[in-house]
């Protein structure tokens, strides 16, 4: 939100997948960017952060060649960098009293080298980049103070990943603009920091998990002060850059979100009396906060509810949609609500879950007939999922599917002990848990214990893949890039997660055995249900070299699998064409491997090791 205007990103499908800068000024929605840019990131792979607004126009990462540009209302963006693809830009911040633009670098050189990372200012004029923080192997979150007297910033060092154990840096500024007198005020090793803030009266706001929970907290001439206690979490897994749960209402006031009990609370906290108020907006799941001092903006959604901007009236709590994710009006006959869950598992703990019943007004599920269940296993490992309203769970559930979408150990959401379960354990706890929560509701007799199916994308996907292998509860399985030999991961991969499988697997080649032991690909005798695999040929997060040598070993075991790769897709399908063709694909694949004929009129999609009648 810069002054009354409020801004965010959307991702268009159906304009390749690009990202779109729009903003909203009085009631006006217009986008910023014209067509033939892209705003985004690929700093870390993931990106985030790709522009910032100022009063002289929005500064912005460009996909093309990761440079940044200034766009103008009524003009064409201007290119400011001029580096080109092998340097990129992340997580931008503008020094108004010094026309530049600070933020993440991450520079390219040698094939094989590791990417250099660090901090720089980029002069708004010239273009002129110059280095301020270097060292650290990772950086994230400059942050000017409102005097700019001051800088904030986050940094941390392999193997940590920013969710494990980060520091929280600050140091005043020189005349030269460089930072001096640097000082270390909080996280570690073992304490994660994320998102710093800088309070209209330049005190310095973070939330860090010292308490075992994502709590808010404070620096300034009194030390550290604790500003939430709570057993909520505040903050987020850092997989992207500029997440906000957090702005500032003027001096007195935050308003932020934090996740309690399976859903996300959007609350305004009073400074003065560390009082919450909830206002009650009828939605329960929200990200992407931004305000001034009269006016709250928010992604706001819920089980009935698509994703939506939403500005809420600071002082009344009264809200407004300003746009909608999706203009499409459903009837409830056809939605399935999530439903959060706690299941037992194994390990005599809890696990959690949101359950989707199948709901289709028009049809009824014959009687003494159980629905088929679809495993949902997100992807990060932390990462978490929820329960707004989403087309591709209810495209399974309006045909008649079950849906378990499982918030696993190590997922984010449930304090900083449940993350910590999945610590030397990924492969082993996450496999555990989807299964386990499969079978309670088979056990309940909910769902068909023989029609049992997962999947899952990326970390998700070898979640689906170690299941199919080492576990006999499912018929079946969708890997979408997932993961099947975690020593190729390792060679393979980019900077940002060289180091992530240190912490879930093991330091490598120290635990080399384990590496080998929980790798899918190595045990292929032991998988013996069909897989579909899609894959994005530009996938640089997890190549296509993993799902190929996983399908060639089935296919020379005789097992049913098909293979769907598509062109100029990377980690995470964004074009319209890709996600219908890959759900219509995953639907005729259950079709023929449960035997029934789907309503749909669906292109046939090659299986090997399996007649196709």
């Amino acid at each position: 939100m810069y002054r009354d205007c409020i801004y965010w990103l959307e991702r268009r499908p159906a304009e390749a997948g690009r990202s779109v800068i729009v903003s909203a000024d009085d009631g006006r929605v217009s986008d910023v960017l014209p067509k033939g840019y892209n705003a985004r990131s690929r700093v870390h792979e993931y990106g985030g952060g790709v522009y910032c607004v100022t009063g002289d126009g929005v500064f912005f990462v460009n996909d093309a060649d990761q440079d940044i540009y200034l766009v103008r209302t009524g003009a064409d963006p201007q290119r400011i960098s001029h580096t080109g693809s092998a340097t990129r830009f992340a997580d931008l911040c503008y020094d108004p009293l010094r026309k530049r633009i600070l933020c993440v670098c991450e520079h390219h050189g040698e094939t094989g080298a590791e990417a250099d990372n660090s901090l720089v200012a980029i002069n708004a004029t010239t273009g002129l980049v110059t280095t301020l923080v270097h060292g650290s192997d990772f950086y994230a979150s400059p942050r000017i103070s409102p005097d700019g007297s001051r800088l904030a910033w986050l940094c941390w060092n392999h193997p940590n990943m920013p969710w494990d154990g980060t520091e929280l840096w600050i140091a005043a500024i020189s005349d030269s603009g460089k930072p001096e007198r640097r000082q270390h005020v909080a996280g570690d090793n073992r304490t994660s920091v994320f998102q710093p803030e800088w309070s209209p009266d330049n005190r310095l706001y973070f939330v860090h998990d010292a308490s075992g929970w994502w709590n808010l907290a404070r620096i300034d001439d009194e030390g550290l002060t604790a500003v939430t206690d709570r057993r909520s979490e505040f903050g987020l897994p850092q997989w992207v850059f500029g997440q906000t749960t957090y702005a500032f209402c003027g001096s007195h006031s935050i308003c932020c979100t934090h996740i309690e009990g399976g859903s996300t609370k959007l609350s305004l906290l009073d400074l003065q009396t560390s009082e919450l108020t909830e206002p009650d907006l009828g939605l329960d799941v929200f990200s992407s906060v931004c305000a001034n001092e009269n006016t709250i903006g928010v992604i706001a959604a819920s089980a009935t509810c698509f994703p939506q901007v939403m500005t809420v009236d600071a002082a009344s709590l009264t809200s407004a949609v300003i746009a909608r994710s999706c203009s499409a009006e459903i009837d409830t006959g056809y939605i399935s609500t999530g439903a959060h869950i706690a299941f037992d598992t194994r390990h005599h703990d809890k696990a959690y879950a949101y359950y989707y019943p199948p709901a289709n007004r028009d049809y009824a599920v014959p009687e003494n007939e159980l629905p088929p269940l679809i495993v949902i296993c997100h992807g990060g490992p932390t990462g978490a999922t929820d329960k707004a309203l989403d087309l591709r769970k209810q495209y399974w559930t309006s045909r008649g599917f079950a849906m378990l979408d499982v918030n696993y150990s190590g997922s984010t959401g449930y304090g900083r002990a449940y993350r910590d379960r999945l610590a030397r354990n990924w492969g082993i706890r996450d496999v555990e848990d989807v299964c386990d929560g499969a079978t309670a509701l088979a056990d309940q007799h909910i769902v068909d214990r023989n029609r049992l199916i997962i999947k899952g994308s990326s970390a998700g996907g070898y979640t689906v893949l170690s299941a199919l292998t080492f576990q006999d509860v499912f018929a079946g399985g969708a890997s979408y890039y997932g993961i099947s030999d975690l020593e190729s991961l390792l060679a393979d991969t980019h900077k940002f997660e060289a180091h992530y499988t240190d912490s879930l697997v093991g330091d490598y080649p120290a635990h080399k055995q384990e590496y080998y032991d929980r790798s899918p690909i190595n045990f292929v005798d032991r998988l013996s249900c069909p897989v579909i695999f899609f894959q994005g040929a530009e996938d640089r997060v997890v190549p296509p070299s993993q799902a190929e040598t996983m399908v060639k070993a089935l296919k020379n075991k005789g097992i049913a699998v098909a293979y769907i790769a598509f062109e100029k897709e990377q980690h995470g399908f964004r074009r319209a064409s890709t996600i219908k063709a890959a759900l219509e694909a995953e639907l005729y694949f259950y079709s023929v491997l449960f035997g029934f004929e789907p309503a749909d009129d669906l292109p046939p999609i090659a299986i090997d090791n399996i007649d196709v009648q």
